[in-house]
């Protein structure tokens, strides 16, 4: 039971990421709140054996952001704490364009969960969707670095915390109704 509750924190808090950045930095110093966020991230991997086996990518996505914390923590500058989301959007986009060369598309591998003897078609499709996830995950790296080095914090907590996340669930939302068509017209 307490595993499951320190899973559950842990991804809402990293989740919320921007926003506890955001506060933190009105209460308290960048060195405390880039020690908290240590601390989530390693109960985040020393917790959550199942959640990493299902996704890999956060294992080397949190030793660089363990590494991006200590630096804001030892160099007292918050850059570390704002390159964060830059560096989940770059592991994931290098996640799953490596899926696409070296198989199965992270999208195959999810679909296969479902319907494990997807056909040909449906493979075809799970190879554009990755590949569409991969440009996304490019673009999102790349505003996400904007912000962290051009704005304000403010303006990096709203495009982080927010827009981004919007951006991702209507990505999602476009491709289930495109995929429900697919799904019909091959009916």
């Amino acid at each position: 039971m307490l595993k499951a509750i320190s899973i559950t924190l842990a991804l809402v808090c990293l989740t919320l990421y921007p926003f506890i950045v955001y506060f933190g930095l009105q209460y308290t110093s960048v060195k405390y709140v880039s020690m908290i966020l240590i601390a989530l991230v390693i109960i985040r991997l020393v917790v959550s054996r199942q959640l990493l086996k299902r996704m890999p990518w956060l294992i080397p996505a949190s030793v660089l952001a363990v590494i991006a914390l200590a630096i804001s923590t030892w160099q007292s500058t918050e850059i570390g704490l704002r390159l964060y989301p830059v560096i989940i959007n770059t592991v994931m986009a290098i996640t799953f364009a490596f899926s696409l060369r070296f198989g199965p598309p992270v999208i195959e591998s999810f679909a296969r969960l479902r319907e494990p003897k997807l056909d040909a078609k449906g493979i075809r499709y799970t190879r554009q969707v990755t590949k569409l996830w991969c440009v996304f995950f490019i673009i999102n790296a790349s505003a996400a670095l904007y912000t962290c080095l051009y704005t304000s914090l403010s303006v990096w907590t709203l495009y982080n915390g927010l827009i981004a996340y919007i951006l991702i669930g209507l990505i999602m939302a476009i491709e289930w109704l495109v995929r429900q068509k697919v799904k019909n017209n091959a009916s």
